[in-house]
């Protein structure tokens, strides 16, 4: 039962064990006044005429073992949710170092919404099974297990027949948990894909609207939905006859006792005072099995929710080095590179060599590969065959920060924290001063937007950078970029979001900084890269032709082929005429 979990508890183990004494002496508390009860009772069946001093004693002392009961129940549900909640301190911190290994695209693929289940979900759900299940089932059963024992020595005819009750409700209890257990895993699953599919429907409401999608959008959150609903009414419907039968058995401990156990007393088989004896320890035996019983499904599902989190975790993590970077040269190398999507291959032995201080552009159709070369470079993933070197040295040859401080990588998506702007761009070097985040900002065409803003530079980004429009969170990265000021550069269409306006100011700042580094652009219009300093053509996971634009023209059917398109979507305009 501790197996998968002990490791997290750790040192906080000795509260779980402090629970479980704690609540079973809470629990021997709770049944001393059953036999106090059988005392009081005993002297009243054999005419025996005792001082009211004898009565109020024993009244007197069930009070205090009331009170006692509460008060050390309370203390061992103290200790036992100590240990729980330090136990899921330390599975998060587990989850959290385990996710950090991981590479960026796996973490990407899981979605928000799998992980926001995993870290709060899935982890808080086993909390009640550390700070309840395990104390309380367990004392529960070592209580019930204890009375039992004592009404053997009581009377061991009344006990057998006090017994009775339990193997029916056992049965019961067993049924139940077959039907639960082999459907667990399927519940689990309809749990987590409904969890998904609110998660991304939530997510994609502005676009759902915009486009006047809301039936077909809502059709599939609705089915998901429906489907939970379904599959758990009818896991609930097998189970619900069994629980009824054993939650109404388990407790009648003296259901056969009582009217077989009074017949042995009128033939003499059994006293009188053994019947009150056994009977009153009877009371003290059904609720707490029925506790424990009702615990005891609990605990499968506590090595279960381990599992499902560790396996949540238990892709390969990122293949990477402590070593610092001990390259001769800027120079970017991809050598035989193969690259597949869980079993799809994407990447077909690609070669290609940025020069250092060259300029190197990546055009194709979408889906072509343009975007995950460049995430390789920035060891999004760890590749499949052949290699990625930096100055001669292979990536996975030096730690992630070694890597990140030698590239800055610039997407068409960009997230911003939810801290000031400044503090957002602070994050491309945060040695560096407020005059030189200052003038980043300027060279990013932040200026204009920012003059708008009631704190200027110091204005709160909003989760997720929500108080600023794609063109002005683009900048506010590309300034973190700038700040950064690393030797090898990867843009990603990062001018994707600008308006026409402020591209031309946008285009000169990245021709500013770029002076000197290594950099990899990737771009669906072709006019932007003209000048490049090599162009190189992706079709299909390879590259089929890299030259510059002049020599492409004349030489690359497909190259022709996205420069007519890309020449025909710079000419669309909207309005009642479309001019040329």
């Amino acid at each position: 039962m501790f197996k998968k979990v002990k490791p997290y508890m750790g040192e906080y183990i000795k509260y779980t064990y402090g629970a479980l004494a704690v609540m079973f002496i809470a629990l021997i508390a709770s049944a001393v006044p059953f036999f106090l009860v059988y005392r009081i009772i005993k002297p009243l069946l054999e005419g025996e005429k005792l001082s009211a001093g004898y009565y109020t004693w024993h009244i007197a002392f069930i009070f205090i073992c009331l009170l006692a009961y509460a008060i050390l129940y309370v203390l061992g549900l103290k200790f036992s949710h100590i240990s729980a909640y330090n136990t899921l301190k330390n599975i998060r911190i587990s989850l959290q170092k385990k996710l950090e290994r991981q590479p960026l695209g796996t973490i990407q693929d899981m979605g928000n919404g799998r992980i926001k289940k995993l870290f709060t979900d899935d982890i808080e759900q086993v909390e009640m099974l550390l700070a309840h299940a395990i104390p309380e089932g367990i004392s529960n059963l070592a209580m019930a297990a204890i009375a039992i024992i004592c009404m053997f020595f009581a009377d061991w005819k009344l006990a057998l027949l006090s017994l009775c009750s339990l193997p029916i409700g056992m049965f019961a209890m067993g049924m139940m948990f077959k039907a639960g257990m082999e459907r667990m895993n399927d519940y689990y699953a309809a749990s987590a894909k409904m969890n998904a599919t609110i998660i991304e429907y939530i997510n994609g409401m502005e676009v759902v609207k915009v486009f006047g999608r809301d039936g077909e959008s809502y059709q599939r959150y609705e089915k998901d939905i429906k489907s939970y609903r379904d599959f758990t009414l009818e896991w609930y419907k097998i189970c619900w006859p069994w629980m009824a039968l054993y939650s109404a058995i388990l407790p009648c401990v003296a259901l056969v006792m009582l009217p077989v156990g009074t017949l042995l007393v009128i033939n003499g088989s059994s006293t009188l005072a053994d019947l009150v004896l056994v009977f009153c320890l009877s009371l003290s035996v059904g609720v707490p099995i029925l506790k424990a019983l009702n615990f005891a499904g609990k605990f499968p599902q506590l090595n279960y929710k381990i599992d499902e989190i560790e396996k949540a975790m238990d892709s390969e993590p990122l293949k990477t080095k402590d070593n610092s970077f001990i390259g001769n040269s800027n120079i970017v190398k991809f050598e035989d590179v193969h690259f597949a999507y869980k079993e799809q291959e994407v990447l077909h032995g690609v070669s290609l060599e940025l020069k250092e201080g060259s300029l190197t552009a990546l055009v194709g159709e979408s889906g072509s590969g343009k975007s995950t070369l460049a995430k390789l470079l920035v060891h999004y993933y760890d590749i499949n065959g052949g290699k990625i070197t930096l100055g001669g040295q292979d990536i996975t040859d030096m730690s992630i920060e070694a890597l990140n401080d030698r590239i800055s990588y610039v997407s068409q998506e960009q997230f911003l924290f939810n801290t000031t702007l400044y503090e957002n761009i602070l994050m491309g070097d945060p040695k560096a001063t407020r005059e030189q985040v200052l003038e980043a900002a300027e060279k990013a065409q932040c200026r204009e937007f920012l003059e708008r803003l009631p704190d200027g530079i110091d204005t709160m980004a909003g989760d997720g950078g929500k108080q600023l429009s794609g063109g002005e969170r683009q900048r506010i990265s590309l300034a973190r970029a700038i700040l950064k000021n690393a030797p090898v550069i990867v843009l990603d269409e990062a001018t994707a979001f600008i308006d026409p306006e402020n591209e031309e100011k946008m285009n000169a700042a990245i021709a500013e900084i770029i002076k000197g580094k290594t950099v990899l652009v990737i771009a669906h219009r072709l006019q932007t890269v003209v000048n490049a300093d090599k162009i190189c053509v992706m079709k299909d996971g390879n590259i089929i032709a890299a030259d510059t634009h002049e020599k492409l023209l004349e030489s690359c059917d497909e190259y022709k082929k996205l420069w007519s398109s890309s020449e025909a979507r710079a000419s669309w305009t909207i309005g009642n005429e479309v001019r040329a």
